[in-house]
């Protein structure tokens, strides 16, 4: 494909001819920034205003003059409300070549477009092309240097303005065509890396979130099973990118998984990927809705489909028992994290087709059914606090929890979810109850014993198969509960 030298923009007929050129505008502009960046701290020699003028993100426009259509599918993403120019800075097309595809051509297909391709007008910081920072290291440049001859990274460019509402609809020119341009992806994308310990590529677009390192052990086990089984996957992809493949011989399989040092990343992140692209996630992201938040504002660039809360809480009522499960309908939010851009008193939606997948995929696992699983599975509020030591205030907070009925508490389950619904990315809970504040049943070494070591291996099944379900329902799965009136046209 040939490009033109000032980055004019070009009217496109097809989405993947959009695509296409998307990547190459992308391709010469890091690339360029690479070896610019390479030849200075080689022979400090700056690139000229010509090949500055080249590292820029691309972009992509469209114009939508209304014909009056009325789109054939009731589909809660890939439309436009009102007539106007829409557009998005797009950083790495050829990695997110899948999900542009999805928007542009139901776009293209239902409504009267101009799509056009071409340069924009900000610069892509030097820090996203720097792979390892090994580059970097020794040559004797500081990164005060390096701003000042290359695009550095602007912090007020990364915003989530677009996803809170914060932008003024009817003035604004041109109309944001996504939730996250550019800067705001390629900022995710390096701390994914960091936090996680994997590439960013290796995500997948069903995600599980823990806060407890027992469940990472059952999926390594459940992904094994999986590669030596007739299965969908194909590869496990553990902390530090080592890959584990199907056809390997089990004993090279677990002296790779020995070999896994997990512990230097703060989240780490284990990858069960399919041929198909819709393999399964599974991050261990700690305790706390500071972590919640942190992790879900990262992933959320990505645009899973679905990510789901597996973890533990605290049972709130006598009649639980330890490894008893809590399916969350509602969230009490005391964790303090989003109140700024998502208020407390803003209502969550529990999503129809998550709670039945996870009401069912715990019937299936459990094969349990009716009142036997009723008194397993309780359907309740989620209280998220941000104090691990709640216990402490309980005559404080005693009334309040009374008033929301809570049936558990935790520490992450509600940010998760608030992020789902600000962040458009379809969520649920289920979590499992591993001890019971205020019944003197408290965490004690061994006290819950086989019981609770049966639950945890049970409740990860649940949680995947639940994904499973909802592989088959994504028109469904992407809600317009998670759509506002400002609303961008790709979900």
């Amino acid at each position: 494909m040939s490009l033109s030298t000032d980055g004019a923009f070009i009217v496109v007929n097809t989405a993947e001819e959009a695509v296409d050129r998307l990547a190459a505008l992308h391709k010469r502009a890091t690339e360029g920034l690479s070896q610019a960046l390479k030849r200075y701290l080689k022979d400090r020699v700056r690139p000229s205003a010509e090949e500055q003028e080249l590292f820029r993100y691309p972009e992509l426009r469209l114009t939508y003059d209304c014909q009056g259509e009325v789109p054939t599918t009731v589909r809660a993403y890939a439309k436009v409300q009102v007539p106007g120019t829409y557009s998005i800075t797009i950083t790495h097309p050829a990695a997110f070549r899948k999900y542009l595809l999805e928007q542009l051509q139901p776009l293209m297909a239902d409504f009267t477009l101009t799509v056009e391709v071409g340069v924009s007008q900000q610069y892509i910081p030097y820090p996203y092309v720097v792979e390892q920072g090994d580059e970097l290291a020794g040559s004797g440049v500081t990164a005060a240097e390096l701003a000042r001859v290359f695009p550095s990274t602007d912090l007020s460019a990364a915003t989530d303005g677009t996803a809170d509402g914060l932008y003024d609809w009817e003035n604004t020119d041109p109309l944001p065509l996504a939730l996250f341009d550019a800067a705001r992806v390629d900022f995710s994308l390096r701390r994914l890396v960091h936090y996680t310990g994997s590439d960013w590529r290796h995500v997948q677009p069903w995600i599980l979130l823990t806060n407890y390192h027992r469940y990472v052990d059952q999926f390594i086990r459940h992904g094994l099973d999986m590669l030596n089984a007739e299965s969908r996957f194909e590869r496990m992809v553990l902390p530090g990118n080592i890959v584990i493949s199907r056809g390997m011989p089990e004993g090279e399989m677990q002296a790779i998984i020995e070999t896994v040092v997990w512990h230097r990343y703060q989240m780490p992140a284990y990858h069960l990927q399919a041929a198909d692209g819709d393999g399964i996630t599974l991050v261990n992201i700690g305790v706390g809705p500071s972590n919640a938040k942190n992790i879900t504002d990262h992933l959320a660039v990505l645009r899973p489909h679905c990510w789901l809360m597996i973890g533990h809480c605290g049972g709130l009522r006598q009649s639980q028992t330890i490894g008893d499960y809590v399916l969350a309908h509602a969230y009490m939010r005391r964790d303090g994290i989003l109140d700024r851009v998502l208020p407390p008193h803003i209502p969550l939606p529990a999503l129809a087709e998550v709670q039945q997948a996870l009401q069912d995929a715990a019937a299936q696992v459990t094969g349990e059914r009716g009142d036997d699983l009723k008194r397993r599975l309780r359907t309740g509020t989620v209280l998220t606090y941000d104090d691990r030591n709640w216990e402490l205030r309980w005559a404080q907070e005693r009334p309040l929890i009374n008033l929301s009925r809570a049936v558990a508490v935790d520490m992450e389950s509600g940010t998760i979810a608030a992020q789902g619904y600000r962040l458009r990315v379809p969520y649920g809970t289920l979590l499992c109850v591993s001890d019971k504040p205020l019944h003197s049943e408290i965490k004690l070494p061994g006290a819950a014993g086989a019981f609770y070591e049966r639950a945890v291996t049970q409740h990860l099944h649940i949680g995947i198969t639940a994904l499973d379900l909802l592989r088959g329902q994504l028109n469904s799965l992407h809600s317009r509960k998670l759509r506002s009136f400002d609303e961008p046209p790709f979900r």
